[in-house]
């Protein structure tokens, strides 16, 4: 593919800028920002929320998506590839830092609320596979062709693996927020580390998971499915690049750029880590001629 610059699939926002938000503007700001860092294209992620808020971010993209798809000028930041839904349908056991008490138990209707006159935007949206009436689901959101990941999630391997079977795709930030890796209980990341089908988002700032780890996981996993995220949050700059709430880790203050820089300094080889975070995130998302610069 001829392309420079990274892609985005998660993130949440970007230095005074969030996804929590009613209006287009802010989106827009967030896409300058990625910009700026030579992200050329961002999948901005929708925290769990009520199922109203989370329309009123859904908006706030389609409109910021609509006005770059009237110009052509730079000025209006990282193309905006469309949307990723982190929840509703989530395990409170595993909330991490989102709101738990937004969670809702899997039911098509309530997706066709949350996603009703979005289908064409929403791309991917994460889910805990092992709550009651997932396979449903699904189903229903691969018919809309949208992808499917596991996440926020206490599955177990067996029901990690029977989730693939019924359409789940791809793994979100592997390792964090999800059941721990077990010798006799390996759980989602021992399926998305062995699994040759399975992508994974991988948040490579060194401090979501450990450079051994990161190392681990650039040695084990098909490099054609690793896909480097940020999972960045609105906040500034801290000196590990990392923003806690409440004593638990809530995402990154880091852009993609910054992120490589601590790849490349655990030696990480340049050719992996620009194919996690140019081509590979596109090719998950069924996007790859739609963006060139």
């Amino acid at each position: 593919m001829n392309m420079q610059g990274f892609v985005d699939l998660h993130t949440h926002g970007i230095g005074n800028y969030d996804t929590r938000t009613d209006d287009h503007e802010e989106i827009l700001s967030m896409a300058r920002v990625h910009a700026t860092a030579g992200t050329v294209a961002i999948l901005p992620t929708v925290y769990s929320g009520p199922i109203s808020e989370m329309r009123k971010s859904l908006k706030a993209i389609n409109t910021a998506m609509q006005l770059q798809g009237k110009s052509k000028s730079r000025r209006l930041g990282a193309r905006i590839l469309g949307a990723h839904l982190e929840g509703p349908f989530l395990s409170p056991l595993r909330c991490g830092a989102l709101d738990k008490t937004s969670f809702l138990r899997p039911a098509v209707s309530a997706l066709k609320r949350l996603v009703s006159g979005y289908e064409d935007i929403v791309k991917v949206i994460t889910l805990a596979p092992e709550l009651p009436g997932t396979a449903r689901i699904i189903e229903k959101i691969v018919e809309m062709g949208m992808r499917v990941n596991m996440g926020h999630s206490d599955a177990t391997l067996r029901q990690a693996v029977e989730a693939k079977k019924a359409g789940v795709t791809g793994i979100t930030h592997i390792f964090n927020a999800m059941r721990p890796f077990h010798h006799r209980e390996p759980g989602i990341a021992g399926l998305g580390l062995t699994d040759h089908d399975l992508y994974i988002e991988v948040i490579a700032d060194g401090v979501h998971l450990h450079p051994k780890v990161l190392e681990l996981i650039f040695n084990r996993k098909r490099l054609d499915k690793l896909i480097i995220v940020s999972d960045s949050v609105k906040g500034q700059r801290t000196a590990r690049g990392v923003i806690y709430s409440q004593g638990i880790l809530a995402g990154s203050v880091l852009t993609i750029d910054a992120v490589v820089k601590r790849l490349q300094h655990i030696g990480i080889p340049d050719a992996e880590i620009i194919e996690a975070s140019t081509d590979n995130p596109l090719r998950y998302i069924g996007m790859t001629e739609l963006v060139s610069c």
